[in-house]
Protein backbone atom coordinates (compact mmCIF):
# COMPACT_ATOMS: atom_id res chain seq x y z
CA UNK A 1 0.00 0.00 0.00
CA UNK A 2 1.23 3.77 -1.06
CA UNK A 3 1.83 6.03 1.89
CA UNK A 4 3.00 9.00 0.06
CA UNK A 5 6.72 8.71 1.20
CA UNK A 6 5.76 9.24 5.18
CA UNK A 7 6.93 8.00 8.32
CA UNK A 8 3.63 8.29 10.36
CA UNK A 9 0.39 7.88 8.66
CA UNK A 10 -2.15 10.39 9.05
CA UNK A 11 -5.07 7.91 9.49
CA UNK A 12 -4.68 4.28 10.92
CA UNK A 13 -7.68 2.21 9.83
CA UNK A 14 -8.09 -0.45 12.81
CA UNK A 15 -10.49 -3.76 11.50
CA UNK A 16 -10.75 -6.58 14.01
CA UNK A 17 -11.71 -10.06 12.37
CA UNK A 18 -12.61 -13.41 13.31
CA UNK A 19 -12.95 -16.18 10.16
CA UNK A 20 -13.94 -13.40 8.05
CA UNK A 21 -12.03 -14.67 4.40
CA UNK A 22 -15.37 -14.36 2.75
CA UNK A 23 -15.35 -10.56 3.21
CA UNK A 24 -11.81 -9.41 4.15
CA UNK A 25 -10.58 -9.16 0.81
CA UNK A 26 -13.56 -6.33 -0.06
CA UNK A 27 -13.16 -4.41 2.87
CA UNK A 28 -9.50 -3.96 2.69
CA UNK A 29 -9.47 -3.24 -1.39
CA UNK A 30 -12.24 -0.60 -0.15
CA UNK A 31 -9.22 1.49 2.18
CA UNK A 32 -6.81 1.64 -0.04
CA UNK A 33 -5.50 5.07 -0.16
CA UNK A 34 -2.72 7.18 -1.17
CA UNK A 35 -3.24 9.63 1.62
CA UNK A 36 -1.02 8.20 4.34
CA UNK A 37 -3.28 5.68 5.16
CA UNK A 38 -2.07 2.15 7.44
CA UNK A 39 -4.74 -0.57 7.74
CA UNK A 40 -4.01 -2.99 11.01
CA UNK A 41 -5.64 -5.96 10.67
CA UNK A 42 -6.21 -7.84 14.46
CA UNK A 43 -7.21 -11.47 14.56
CA UNK A 44 -9.29 -12.94 17.27
CA UNK A 45 -7.99 -16.83 16.23
CA UNK A 46 -9.67 -17.55 13.09
CA UNK A 47 -10.04 -20.84 11.67
CA UNK A 48 -9.77 -19.55 7.89
CA UNK A 49 -7.53 -18.07 5.84
CA UNK A 50 -8.27 -14.72 7.16
CA UNK A 51 -4.71 -13.96 8.16
CA UNK A 52 -2.86 -14.81 4.91
CA UNK A 53 -5.42 -12.95 2.66
CA UNK A 54 -4.55 -9.64 4.93
CA UNK A 55 -1.02 -9.91 4.60
CA UNK A 56 -1.13 -10.82 0.87
CA UNK A 57 -3.03 -7.17 0.79
CA UNK A 58 -0.04 -5.54 2.46
CA UNK A 59 -2.11 -5.26 5.71
CA UNK A 60 -0.39 -5.62 8.94
CA UNK A 61 -1.61 -8.15 11.01
CA UNK A 62 -2.10 -8.39 14.36
CA UNK A 63 -2.71 -11.39 16.89
CA UNK A 64 -5.10 -11.08 20.03
CA UNK A 65 -7.26 -12.92 22.04
CA UNK A 66 -10.78 -12.79 20.86
CA UNK A 67 -13.55 -10.38 21.41
CA UNK A 68 -14.17 -7.46 19.64
CA UNK A 69 -12.78 -4.88 22.25
CA UNK A 70 -10.30 -5.95 22.94
CA UNK A 71 -8.99 -6.43 19.17
CA UNK A 72 -10.12 -3.07 18.97
CA UNK A 73 -7.85 -2.49 21.64
CA UNK A 74 -4.70 -4.68 20.47
CA UNK A 75 -4.80 -2.72 17.14
CA UNK A 76 -4.99 0.90 18.46
CA UNK A 77 -1.65 -0.31 20.87
CA UNK A 78 -0.24 -0.80 17.40
CA UNK A 79 -1.06 1.21 15.09
CA UNK A 80 1.13 4.87 14.51
CA UNK A 81 -1.93 7.11 12.98
CA UNK A 82 -2.93 11.06 14.03
CA UNK A 83 -6.57 9.70 13.61
CA UNK A 84 -7.89 6.10 14.40
CA UNK A 85 -10.94 4.81 12.57
CA UNK A 86 -12.91 1.21 13.30
CA UNK A 87 -13.91 -1.05 10.81
CA UNK A 88 -16.15 -3.95 10.96
CA UNK A 89 -14.40 -6.82 8.39
CA UNK A 90 -17.21 -6.84 6.59
CA UNK A 91 -17.75 -3.57 6.08
CA UNK A 92 -16.40 -1.51 2.95
CA UNK A 93 -15.40 2.45 2.90
CA UNK A 94 -16.50 5.07 0.01
CA UNK A 95 -14.52 6.11 -1.97
CA UNK A 96 -12.52 9.36 -1.18
CA UNK A 97 -12.93 8.44 2.40
CA UNK A 98 -9.59 9.48 3.71
CA UNK A 99 -10.59 12.96 2.11
CA UNK A 100 -13.66 13.01 4.46
CA UNK A 101 -12.16 11.98 7.54
CA UNK A 102 -9.78 14.71 7.28
CA UNK A 103 -12.25 17.77 6.71
CA UNK A 104 -14.04 16.35 9.30
CA UNK A 105 -11.76 16.34 11.94
CA UNK A 106 -10.56 19.73 10.85
CA UNK A 107 -13.80 21.43 12.44
CA UNK A 108 -12.84 22.26 15.75
CA UNK A 109 -15.89 21.46 17.31
CA UNK A 110 -15.61 17.72 15.85
CA UNK A 111 -14.43 15.38 18.12
CA UNK A 112 -14.95 12.30 15.72
CA UNK A 113 -17.16 10.72 13.48
CA UNK A 114 -19.04 8.27 11.29
CA UNK A 115 -20.52 7.39 8.07
CA UNK A 116 -23.97 7.02 6.98
CA UNK A 117 -25.02 3.13 6.97
CA UNK A 118 -25.81 1.19 3.79
CA UNK A 119 -26.70 -2.38 3.99
CA UNK A 120 -25.80 -4.93 1.12
CA UNK A 121 -29.24 -6.08 0.09
CA UNK A 122 -31.70 -5.17 -2.12
CA UNK A 123 -34.39 -5.80 0.28
CA UNK A 124 -36.55 -2.84 0.58
CA UNK A 125 -36.81 -3.91 4.41
CA UNK A 126 -33.30 -3.54 5.06
CA UNK A 127 -33.57 -0.03 2.96
CA UNK A 128 -35.57 1.36 5.44
CA UNK A 129 -33.36 -0.42 8.57
CA UNK A 130 -30.39 1.68 6.98
CA UNK A 131 -32.58 4.89 6.68
CA UNK A 132 -33.78 4.46 10.46
CA UNK A 133 -30.35 4.03 11.58
CA UNK A 134 -29.05 7.27 9.95
CA UNK A 135 -31.83 9.03 11.24
CA UNK A 136 -31.33 8.03 14.58
CA UNK A 137 -27.51 8.63 14.36
CA UNK A 138 -27.53 12.06 13.05
CA UNK A 139 -30.66 13.38 14.99
CA UNK A 140 -28.42 11.86 18.24
CA UNK A 141 -25.14 11.72 17.09
CA UNK A 142 -24.85 8.74 18.31
CA UNK A 143 -23.59 6.24 15.73
CA UNK A 144 -23.13 2.47 16.01
CA UNK A 145 -20.02 0.29 15.34
CA UNK A 146 -20.71 -0.58 12.06
CA UNK A 147 -20.77 2.91 11.17
CA UNK A 148 -17.29 2.94 11.32
CA UNK A 149 -16.62 5.42 14.02
CA UNK A 150 -13.32 7.55 13.23
CA UNK A 151 -11.29 9.99 16.14
CA UNK A 152 -7.97 11.56 17.18
CA UNK A 153 -5.48 8.51 18.49
CA UNK A 154 -4.73 11.27 21.51
CA UNK A 155 -8.22 11.01 22.54
CA UNK A 156 -8.68 7.46 22.40
CA UNK A 157 -5.52 7.05 24.90
CA UNK A 158 -6.90 9.96 26.98
CA UNK A 159 -10.62 8.09 27.25
CA UNK A 160 -8.72 4.40 28.01
CA UNK A 161 -9.93 2.85 24.43
CA UNK A 162 -12.77 1.07 24.46
CA UNK A 163 -14.23 -0.67 27.74
CA UNK A 164 -13.28 -4.22 27.52
CA UNK A 165 -17.15 -5.35 27.35
CA UNK A 166 -18.24 -8.57 25.87
CA UNK A 167 -20.77 -6.34 23.94
CA UNK A 168 -21.52 -2.43 23.97
CA UNK A 169 -18.05 -0.80 23.89
CA UNK A 170 -19.02 0.98 20.87
CA UNK A 171 -22.16 2.92 22.71
CA UNK A 172 -20.07 3.34 25.75
CA UNK A 173 -17.02 4.72 24.20
CA UNK A 174 -19.84 7.50 22.08
CA UNK A 175 -21.04 8.20 25.51
CA UNK A 176 -17.47 9.20 26.60
CA UNK A 177 -17.08 11.25 23.23
CA UNK A 178 -20.45 13.01 23.38
CA UNK A 179 -19.36 14.40 26.62
CA UNK A 180 -16.63 16.06 25.01
CA UNK A 181 -17.73 17.75 22.17
CA UNK A 182 -20.00 16.74 18.87
CA UNK A 183 -19.81 13.66 16.80
CA UNK A 184 -20.39 14.25 13.33
CA UNK A 185 -22.59 11.92 11.17
CA UNK A 186 -20.98 12.32 6.96
CA UNK A 187 -23.65 11.78 3.98
CA UNK A 188 -21.35 9.44 2.49
CA UNK A 189 -22.29 5.83 2.99
CA UNK A 190 -20.05 2.66 4.56
CA UNK A 191 -21.71 -0.48 3.32
CA UNK A 192 -22.13 -3.45 5.60
CA UNK A 193 -22.88 -7.13 5.00
CA UNK A 194 -26.50 -8.07 5.45
CA UNK A 195 -25.88 -11.29 7.31
CA UNK A 196 -26.74 -10.43 10.91
CA UNK A 197 -30.35 -9.63 9.24
CA UNK A 198 -30.92 -12.43 7.14
CA UNK A 199 -29.85 -15.00 9.55
CA UNK A 200 -32.75 -14.71 12.26
CA UNK A 201 -34.97 -12.14 9.87
CA UNK A 202 -34.75 -8.48 9.97
CA UNK A 203 -37.58 -7.77 12.32
CA UNK A 204 -36.39 -10.05 14.59
CA UNK A 205 -32.94 -8.81 14.93
CA UNK A 206 -33.73 -5.33 14.81
CA UNK A 207 -36.25 -5.32 17.82
CA UNK A 208 -33.21 -7.30 19.35
CA UNK A 209 -30.39 -5.14 18.95
CA UNK A 210 -33.02 -2.05 20.30
CA UNK A 211 -34.05 -4.15 23.35
CA UNK A 212 -30.24 -4.53 24.04
CA UNK A 213 -29.72 -1.07 23.50
CA UNK A 214 -32.35 -0.07 26.36
CA UNK A 215 -31.36 -3.37 28.59
CA UNK A 216 -28.04 -1.76 28.75
CA UNK A 217 -29.03 1.29 29.57
CA UNK A 218 -31.54 0.27 31.93
CA UNK A 219 -28.58 -1.94 33.65
CA UNK A 220 -29.20 -5.48 32.37
CA UNK A 221 -25.81 -7.46 33.22
CA UNK A 222 -24.01 -6.87 30.17
CA UNK A 223 -23.04 -10.83 30.39
CA UNK A 224 -26.59 -11.56 29.75
CA UNK A 225 -26.98 -9.24 26.82
CA UNK A 226 -23.48 -10.98 25.38
CA UNK A 227 -25.12 -13.60 25.37
CA UNK A 228 -28.55 -12.60 22.74
CA UNK A 229 -25.64 -10.63 21.04
CA UNK A 230 -23.91 -14.04 20.41
CA UNK A 231 -27.58 -15.58 19.30
CA UNK A 232 -28.17 -12.76 16.95
CA UNK A 233 -24.63 -11.86 15.54
CA UNK A 234 -22.88 -15.09 14.98
CA UNK A 235 -20.36 -14.67 12.93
Amino acid sequence: MKNCGLNKPYLSIVIPVLNEAKNIRATLRSTESDEGVERVVVDGGSEDNTVEIARNDGAKVVLSPPGRAKQLNRGAAEAQGDVFLFLHGDTRLPDGYARYVRETMARYEVVAGAFSLAIDSPQKSLKWVAGAANLRSRFTGFPYGDQAIFLRADLFRELGGFPELPVMEDFCLIQALRRKGRVHILDQHVHTSARRWLRLGVLRTTLINQLMVMGFLLGVPVDFLAKIYGVVHKR
